[in-house]
């Protein structure tokens, strides 16, 4: 979860409009659009559960529209950077997956267009399976935005949920007894 905290009892996040715009397709039949981002504050959130430790950046939303109509080509996504690491010092970490809900101005999920209340995606660490202490690993977020949030200024804030399976991290000393035995002759036996 979020630190409710940083984003304070019901002050919504602060939303900075930017478009740029680009060409596709051939001349005559193409579609000039904007991409529409909305830029999400705080810039960089740290994050704590359990083992778990972290911190999102990035933070941005981007709608595609259409210039002249207006009309909506792609629905808003949010965009950012998850860094996440095990801060245990005897366990490793294995991330599974990651959810994200928006929260209205009354702390209730907002619902996404096809009726789901979050935003799911996988943890991949690009190879390595699991996390040792101290190790990190970065995962890039782009999930589905509700539309609704960008109408109506509602969102106050987010929550991340994290899945991990977590396993003990050992490192064992094995000691054992030598001895140091007179000089061996070439030929003969070690053993009597």
């Amino acid at each position: 979860m979020l630190d409710e905290e940083r984003f304070g009892g019901g002050a919504a996040p602060f939303v900075i409009v930017e478009a740029s715009s680009r060409v596709q397709g051939p001349a005559l039949a193409s579609v000039v659009f904007e991409d529409k981002t909305y830029t999400v504050s705080p810039v960089v959130v740290e994050v704590h559960a359990g083992i778990i430790a972290g911190e999102i950046t990035g933070m941005h939303v981007v709608q595609r529209v259409e210039r002249m109509s207006g009309r909506i080509l792609s629905p808003p996504r949010l965009v950012g950077t998850l860094r996440l690491w095990s801060s245990s010092k005897t366990h490793s970490v294995r991330l599974v997956v990651a959810k994200i809900q928006y929260l209205d101005d009354q702390w209730r999920p907002m619902k996404l267009e096809d009726s789901r209340t979050e935003g799911t995606f996988k943890l991949t660490t690009h190879g390595i399976e699991w996390l040792d202490p101290g190790q990190e690993a970065i995962h890039a977020v782009d999930v589905a935005f509700p539309a609704e949030a960008l109408k109506a200024r509602k969102l106050t804030g987010l929550r991340l949920e994290i899945g991990y399976v977590s396993s003990p991290y050992r490192e064992e000393i094995f000691s054992f007894t030598v001895a140091i035995g007179n000089q061996l002759e070439r030929g003969k036996p070690a053993c009597k």
